[in-house]
């Protein structure tokens, strides 16, 4: 018999302090970051041990793919922005995670990156809530 994978999976310390938990889609948690400056969220595959997308099985790399696009249509549909930022760098964090963030012309640092600009502005726990809800009704079939 096969050992479940997700009784091994501990999400990083540094993802869990920086982002709230929204929901678990299928294979990964999806979480959205504690900077109101963007609508940023992150996928995190729920395996042990994975820092790259080719540490994935074929499979979870294929839910993956899956999950990052589903929550991109999902994360444009309720913002409306522009352009949706979708990275996976792993420098700091080397647990595998995916950035999705929605972009907007004017928003800060547009059209630049946002990793290292500026300060994190903290959202509250209310507006955490209300567009959590939002994701989650929009990602209901």
């Amino acid at each position: 018999m096969r050992e479940n994978p997700l009784s091994d999976f501990q999400l990083d310390e540094r993802l869990a302090r920086d982002s709230d938990l929204v929901t678990k889609i299928g294979l990964c948690e999806l979480r959205l970051m504690k900077d109101a400056r963007w609508p940023w969220l992150v996928l995190v595959p729920q395996r042990p041990d994975v820092t790259e997308i080719f540490d994935l099985t074929p499979l979870d790399q294929t839910m993956l793919t899956f999950e990052t696009v589903l929550v991109a249509e999902t994360l444009k549909a309720v913002t409306g922005a522009t352009k949706i930022n979708i990275g996976a760098l792993g420098n700091i964090v080397r647990q595998l995670h995916v950035h999705v963030v929605a972009r907007s012309e004017g928003d800060p640092n547009w059209p630049g990156p946002i990793w290292g600009y500026g300060t994190a502005e903290p959202r509250s726990a209310e507006e955490t809530k209300a567009f959590a809800a939002k994701l989650l009704d929009a990602l209901a079939p």
